[in-house]
C-alpha cells in the first residue's frame, strides 16, 4: 500500500432551408433503435463479489444508440425508454437489507457554489446560470430517484422545493445528505440541529443514508456516534462516512462504534483509481459511493476514453460511468443540463470488456495517488478552527 508521509436574401433562405433539412437527415440516420434485455446481475470485479454486492431488478427497454455518441446531446427530453432505465435501474444492498439505487444525481455546484469550494477561492467559476430547483425538477424528471446532497452544499431548501413540485412519493426516493466540518467539530447539539434543518429543507422525517462529510480530527469519532443515536431516533435509516481513509475507518473501529459505516462515499474514477483502499472497504462489507465519478468533464478528450467510446458507439462520460457501475461503485453524476442527465444515465445498456476494464484501470498516475494525500491533508481541518493547520492530521494515511 502506498502511503502518505508529509469547462441576394432569397437565394440565402433557400440554403439555410436545404441544410436544415440536410441536418434533420443527417440526424436521424445516425440514430438507431435497439432493443437490450439487461440482466438481474450486470457484472462486476472479483473484489465487488467478494463484497457481496449484487445488482437487482431486471428490465427490458428500448433506447436509442447513437452511431455518433455526441448525437444524443441533441435530445433534451428523456424517452420513456430512458426514464424507465433510470426509475427501475439495479440497486445494491446495504447492511440492513435496504436497496441502495446504483445511479444518483449529484447536487454538488448545483445552483450554488460553497464559498470555499476551490473554483469559489480560486476565482475560476462563473455563478451558477439556474437554480438548484429547476436542475433537480430535471433529474427527477429524467428519473433519479437517489439525490445526494449535503450541509455543504447550500441548496437543501432547493432540493426541497424540487422534490414537493415534481410530486414523486416520499417512498420512491432514496436521500442521503452529509453533515459538514463546522458542525463536526461543534459536537452532539449541532449535529442533532443541522440534520433537523435538513430534514425540514428536503421536506421530509428521515433520511435514507447520513454521512460524516470529513474525519475531523479529534471530532468525527463524536459525530458518528451521535449519528448512531439518532438512527435509533428513527431520522436516520442508514449511517456512513465520506472522504475516510482506511486508518479513519480504524479509529471509529477502536472507539467503540456499535454500527459499521455501511458506506464511504470517496472520489473514485479510472484517474484516482485506489485499489488496496476499495479492496479494503469492500472486505468490511462497506458500499463505495463515487464522487467526481466523470472527474468534473476534465478528461473527456483522453484518447483511451475517445477509443473505447468508439467501440460501444458510447461517449466519454458513458464509458466513465460504465466502468463505476461495473466496478460494483455507486454512480453519481451531476450535470445542470438535462440533456446531459440523460446521457449521463445511459450506462446500463452495454459491457466494457475485461481488457477494456483493465486499460482504464490502468489509467492513474503516481502524481495523482501524491495529489490525493495532500488534499485529505488539507481537507479534514477545512472550514473549522484548525483550518490551514496540520493540527490533529493523520500524516501517515493508505493514500492508494
Amino acid at each position: 500500500m502506498r502511503r502518505a508521509t508529509n469547462g441576394n436574401e432569397h437565394s440565402n433562405s433557400t440554403m439555410n432551408i436545404a441544410r436544415s433539412a440536410a441536418s434533420l437527415l443527417f440526424v436521424s440516420a445516425a440514430t438507431t433503435t435497439a432493443t437490450t434485455t439487461l440482466l438481474p446481475k450486470l457484472p462486476l470485479s472479483t473484489a465487488g463479489r467478494t463484497a457481496g454486492l449484487a445488482f437487482v431488478n431486471s428490465f427490458t427497454t428500448t433506447s436509442s444508440i447513437p452511431s455518433d455518441p455526441s448525437s444524443s446531446r441533441l435530445c433534451m427530453m428523456p424517452s420513456c425508454e430512458q426514464k424507465q432505465t433510470l426509475l427501475s435501474c439495479p440497486t445494491i444492498p446495504l447492511r440492513d437489507g435496504t436497496s441502495h439505487p446504483a445511479i444518483g444525481f449529484g447536487t454538488y455546484k448545483v445552483g450554488f457554489i460553497p464559498s470555499s469550494a476551490s473554483s469559489a477561492v480560486s476565482g475560476t467559476t462563473d455563478e451558477p446560470q439556474r437554480t438548484a430547483e429547476e436542475c433537480i425538477r430535471d433529474a427527477l424528471d429524467v428519473g433519479y430517484r437517489f439525490l445526494e446532497c449535503a450541509e455543504f452544499y447550500g441548496n437543501e431548501v432547493e432540493v426541497g422545493k424540487a422534490i414537493k413540485a415534481s410530486g414523486v412519493k416520499r417512498e420512491e426516493l432514496f436521500l442521503c445528505s452529509k453533515v459538514w466540518t463546522t458542525t463536526i467539530e461543534k459536537g452532539e447539539e449541532a449535529v442533532r440541529a443541522r440534520l433537523d434543518k435538513t430534514l425540514a429543507d428536503l421536506g421530509t422525517d428521515y433520511v435514507d443514508l447520513y454521512l460524516i462529510h470529513w474525519p475531523v480530527p479529534g471530532k468525527h469519532v463524536e459525530a458518528y456516534k451521535t449519528l448512531e443515536k439518532l438512527q435509533q431516533e428513527g431520522k436516520i435509516r442508514n449511517i456512513g462516512v465520506s472522504n475516510y481513509a482506511v486508518e479513519d475507518y480504524k479509529e471509529l473501529l477502536d472507539e467503540g462504534i456499535t454500527s459499521k459505516p455501511t458506506v464511504n462515499q470517496i472520489e473514485i474514477n479510472p484517474f484516482l483509481y485506489r485499489k488496496n483502499t476499495i479492496d479494503y472497504f469492500q472486505s468490511e462489507g462497506v458500499i463505495l459511493q463515487s464522487y467526481r465519478s466523470l472527474r468534473d468533464g476534465k478528461a473527456m478528450d483522453h484518447p483511451t476514453l475517445s477509443k473505447i467510446g468508439a467501440v460501444h458507439s458510447k461517449s466519454p462520460a458513458q464509458i466513465l460511468g460504465r466502468w463505476c457501475v461495473q466496478h460494483g461503485f455507486i454512480y453519481m453524476p451531476k450535470s445542470v443540463k438535462k440533456e446531459r442527465m440523460v446521457e449521463n444515465g445511459e450506462v446500463f445498456d452495454f459491457e466494457l470488456s475485461k481488457e477494456e476494464m483493465e486499460e482504464l484501470d490502468e489509467l492513474t498516475s503516481p502524481d495523482a495517488f501524491s495529489a490525493f494525500g495532500a488534499l485529505y491533508r488539507k481537507c479534514v481541518n477545512r472550514d473549522t478552527t484548525k483550518d490551514g493547520t496540520m493540527e490533529g492530521v493523520k500524516m501517515d494515511v493508505t493514500i492508494d
